[in-house]
């Protein structure tokens, strides 16, 4: 069994920085991508950043150059340092293992995160 697990999060006003990690216990590390979405109150969700088992990194656009997304070396578990946060990014923010083999998707319970202006 699979389990996503985040942490961090919190209160942060304009300009300022936060740190989330999250760890997937029980996923092969190998084929598994990881990542964060996010999901505001009547916004669609968003993904924000991913990174494969061979560390092929994506960013949404609105999170280019100030998110950063890494990875433990053979591990899963990823990290989202978030710099020069906006009131926009306030969303609950949610990491995922996209697991290939067997194809699977697992998800936490997700982290608030709130910018404030």
């Amino acid at each position: 069994q699979v389990q996503v697990v985040e942490s961090g999060g919190g209160l942060v006003q304009s300009g300022g920085s936060l740190r989330l990690s999250c760890a997937a216990s029980g996923a092969p590390f190998t084929g598994t991508a990881m990542g964060w979405y996010r999901q505001a109150p009547g916004k669609q969700r968003e993904l924000v950043a991913r990174v494969t088992s061979d560390y092929n990194i994506a960013y949404a656009d609105a999170v280019k150059g100030r998110f950063t997304i890494s990875r433990d070396n053979g591990q899963n578990t990823v990290y989202l340092q978030m710099n020069n946060l906006k009131p926009e990014d306030t969303a609950v923010y949610i990491c995922f293992a996209l697991v290939a083999v067997p194809a699977a998707f697992y998800q936490g319970q997700g982290t608030q995160v709130t910018v404030s202006s």
